[in-house]
């Protein structure tokens, strides 16, 4: 069973599906508490609900979703996942230091314009055309 089936069921069909399957043990298993809370997390009227179970998070699947299921109201709800954007300034931060990632955005927010670009400059890796120029030839 998809993961969001269950937030589907949450927000608008209130149909419980680790009860009302086939197999319960199975649908319970299926049932992911983690996705479930991000996915509720994204809204104003379900985040407090959410990080209930986030704190209650040694409880049962299944008493879980029958939590959600009684407590959510029904609504139409539907918000794109937040993806993590790529600074290329952290980039080229890190791949001049040799840094992690996050050592990397530290010292991004320290460096100046100014450094990041010279910092850029020195890390390119010359293709065909920065060959062709130091060399003084044509490619013919």
């Amino acid at each position: 069973m998809n993961p969001f089936d269950f937030v589907t069921a949450i927000n608008t069909t209130k149909k419980d599906l680790i009860r009302d399957s086939d197999n319960p043990v199975l649908a319970e298993k299926s049932y992911n508490p983690f996705l479930t809370n991000k996915a509720l997390s994204y809204f104003p009227e379900t985040i407090y609900h959410a990080n209930e179970m986030n704190v209650n998070h040694l409880l049962e699947n299944r008493l879980q979703n029958d939590y959600f299921i009684n407590i959510v109201r029904k609504g139409k709800r539907f918000s794109k996942w937040a993806k993590h954007v790529e600074d290329p300034d952290v980039q080229c931060v890190q791949e001049y230091y040799k840094i992690n990632y996050a050592r990397a955005l530290e010292l991004s927010k320290i460096l100046t314009k100014e450094q990041i670009d010279l910092i850029r400059t020195r890390i390119i890796k010359g293709g065909t055309d920065v060959q062709s120029k130091s060399t003084g030839g044509s490619s013919s």
